[in-house]
């Protein structure tokens, strides 16, 4: 049996896992985007299921002052004594706490903060009780990995903070996780900074505060200066499976041309863990993974497929939608008409760094087709309502429903940097299914009003989305949104939303 990387496609980056007896668990990064810590559970590590987040409530995750590359770093996921536990830093807000659950699926508690200053924090719950705490830190002895012990209970820090190692000298050493594997204590780091040059490296030591000796064959896992079709592979996290066996799971990028460019945002990869004869873990092959590799020896179990459409007719959202920070209560309802998503726009625009009328999801598929069909009878210019393909403020493409010089009309607006550009047609009284279909290197605009044939409106280059050219560390989203410059707009009711991939190998893609 094989499997297809990446296991979680589109941005779900930063992966961290956990197993309770024969069952994972996985949390990635979510930044600005709400809720937070999108956490999936899998029985065979390839397939995996989204079950819920761990933040779901504004006192866990206040995102109001976060910038959209801001907000949640890095969480790490471990379970102990019955108690699942999820550390992470808002660096917009609280920076390094916890919160912790009886169940994966929440309810997950407050917020647990932890003095201890940095990013990218993790957990080890030693055999004699003590919690060590690791972070990313910038402190008094230079930068790298500090650590301290913790009351688990309160996050109250029990000694100071003491750097223990700065990596094999790569840049933007991060990412720590401390295991004690066979007597010994392992502390795995990503070094060399989230982009081509990322690469994972391991370091041991008889006791949790070094002296940490680095791993010869340094890194055991990276694509830098590779020839493949994935590449920035890195900030991984290892697990040993049921049967014995060990994996890791890491981020990496897929790009689409040259020079690379990507868009999907970084996602969550598989590959198997081996051990030399001296101790030391290697990732894949000698340090390097494939698109398709043999399968984990373990019962495969393939969750239902998601439904291609989403009629709205259920009481709350799925699971895989989400906002842009927190969202106003009043911008968006399952109530207000049944068997539709209605949104009602306020001033803050997808151009501003607030919380628009935004219900999006993470484009997943380098290859797929998108629609809406959205009923919006806009009452002044200052209206509208649409689609978005959204990388950040900066940087999205729109097809909207507006008021132009008193006429209902369709926009297709491209916004590149300082750079915008529009057109304009005419649109008729009445719904009108809105359509993206997303190809590797275009996203293709096209309409369909009531009882007429489909329309190509235009398209965008992918690339001039990419994290390469819109910067941050976020990947697209394909959003639902409305707008109303003056106050809050009459309201858009979107009917349906399709998301259909094209060709879309193995792994766990969502359909």
């Amino acid at each position: 049996m094989s499997y297809t990387n990446p296991v979680i496609p589109g941005f779900y980056p930063d992966p961290s896992i956990c197993r309770v007896g024969e069952d994972y668990y996985l949390a990635t990064s979510s930044f600005a985007y709400f809720p937070g810590v999108p956490l999936f559970h899998s029985k065979d590590l390839v397939n995996w299921r989204q079950i819920g987040h761990c933040l779901t409530t504004v006192r866990q995750l206040p995102l109001g002052s976060a910038w959209l590359s801001g907000g949640i770093y890095a969480p790490t996921i471990r379970h102990h004594n019955g108690w699942f536990y999820m550390v992470t830093t808002n660096v917009s807000g609280v920076g390094n706490f916890y919160v912790r659950s009886m169940r994966p699926e929440g309810p997950w508690s407050e917020p647990i903060p932890v003095a201890q200053g940095g990013i990218d924090p993790s957990f080890l719950f030693d055999d004699d009780g003590k919690v060590y705490f690791q972070s990313t830190y910038d402190g008094n002895e230079g930068t790298g990995i500090y650590q301290c012990e913790i009351d688990i209970s309160t996050g109250r820090m029990l000694t100071e903070s003491r750097l223990i190692w700065q990596g094999t000298g790569g840049a933007h050493p991060e990412a720590p996780h401390l295991y004690k594997i066979n007597g010994l204590y392992y502390l795995l780091l990503a070094e060399g900074g989230t982009e081509y040059g990322h690469m994972a490296t391991i370091a041991r030591s008889e006791s949790p505060y070094g002296p940490f000796i680095p791993c010869p064959h340094n890194p055991i896992l990276s694509h830098r200066s590779r020839k493949s079709s994935i590449q920035a592979t890195g900030h991984a996290d290892l697990v040993q499976a049921h049967d014995g066996t060990w994996w890791a799971v890491f981020l990496g990028i897929r790009p689409v041309s040259y020079p690379y460019r990507h868009h999907l945002g970084r996602e969550t990869f598989l590959a198997p863990v081996s051990w030399t004869e001296e101790g030391w873990p290697i990732i894949g092959n000698g340090g390097r993974i494939e698109p398709v590799m043999e399968a984990p020896q373990l019962q495969e179990v393939r969750w239902p497929n998601e439904a291609i459409r989403d009629d709205f007719d259920e009481a709350t959202l799925g699971l895989d939608w989400l906002f842009l920070r927190n969202p106003p209560p009043e911008s968006w309802s399952l109530r207000e008409s049944p068997g539709k998503l209605t949104l009602r726009g306020n001033k803050t625009s997808l151009d501003d760094g607030g919380s628009p009328a935004f219900v999006g999801r993470r484009l997943r598929h380098l290859s797929c087709n998108i629609a809406a069909l959205l009923d919006f009878e806009p009452e002044s210019e200052d209206e509208e309502a649409g689609l978005t393909v959204f990388m950040n403020e900066k940087y999205h493409y729109d097809l909207a429903v507006k008021l132009k010089d008193g006429r209902k009309a369709i926009v297709l607006r491209r916004t590149v940097g300082s750079l915008t550009t529009e057109q304009t047609y005419d649109c008729a009284a009445g719904p009108v299914e809105l359509k993206v279909e997303a190809q590797p290197e275009w996203f293709v605009f096209s309409i369909q009003p009531h009882q007429s044939d489909s329309l190509e409106l235009g398209s965008g280059e992918t690339h001039l989305l990419s994290t390469e050219v819109a910067g941050g560390f976020t990947g697209v989203i394909i959003a639902m949104y409305a707008v109303c410059k003056a106050g809050q707009s009459a309201p858009a009711h979107f009917d349906w939303f399709d998301y259909e991939p094209v060709n879309s190998p193995g792994g766990s893609a969502p359909f």
